[in-house]
């Protein structure tokens, strides 16, 4: 019975995950793409930006951390472990009980995920994490020939970045509380519309 109620609230928390991480993009497309290419993501209706290599982090890492989302008067809590090599992105998810629900890889301009069975339209588009997880840790410079395309900027200081949209429009703050960024709480706020995601690194290896 307890694990019944266990899986449960691991739903529920998925479900409110995958709402929350896919929002945080702001985008909700009704029309289908024209073909995009497998390592582009949507980061508005009918935006799109071409993430980053694995290699332009400019180092390997392995960091596992809990990501507490945030929304109006609700938090929850996912752990997730993070791998990067020069040519690969892997990030896994686990439960409460600590068995695995998510998984997604990048590598060779391609996005493969894996999900507990069941939990497949629970769970937010894999490359809207990826992005929003490359968005925080990659070097900004990496940022700017693909979010050019789009008239989009990443502007950063020591603390802080911002994502600015074609009109001006800050679109995703992020602020880091130490140097480096992962020694230190790091919150990412969807400043339109008001989800904050706080990501503390319990430990990592470079």
């Amino acid at each position: 019975m307890r694990y019944v109620v266990n899986m449960i609230e691991q739903l529920k928390l998925l479900l409110f995950t995958g709402f929350l991480l896919a929002a945080m993009t702001g985008c909700v497309s009704t029309s289908a793409p024209q073909q995009p290419l497998q390592n582009q993501v949507e980061i508005a209706p009918g935006t799109r930006v071409t993430l980053p290599e694995p290699a332009e982090l400019g180092e390997t890492l392995t960091a596992s951390q809990l990501i507490s989302a945030q929304w109006q008067d609700q938090t929850n809590q996912l752990p997730v472990q993070l791998e990067v090599s020069p040519d690969k992105v892997v990030l896994a998810g686990f439960s409460s009980w600590g068995s695995r629900i998510l998984s997604l890889s990048y590598q060779n301009k391609a996005i493969e995920t894996q999900v507990l069975p069941g939990l497949g339209e629970t769970l937010p588009k894999p490359e809207q994490v990826l992005f929003n997880l490359m968005l925080t840790l990659w070097p900004a410079e990496s940022w700017e020939q693909p979010l050019m395309a789009s008239g989009w900027q990443l502007k950063e200081t020591s603390q802080y970045r911002q994502l600015i949209d074609d009109k001006g429009n800050i679109v995703i703050e992020i602020h880091y509380n130490a140097m480096p960024h992962l020694d230190g709480e790091i919150l990412f706020t969807n400043k339109k519309l008001g989800y904050v995601i706080s990501i503390k690194t319990l430990n990592y290896s470079r």
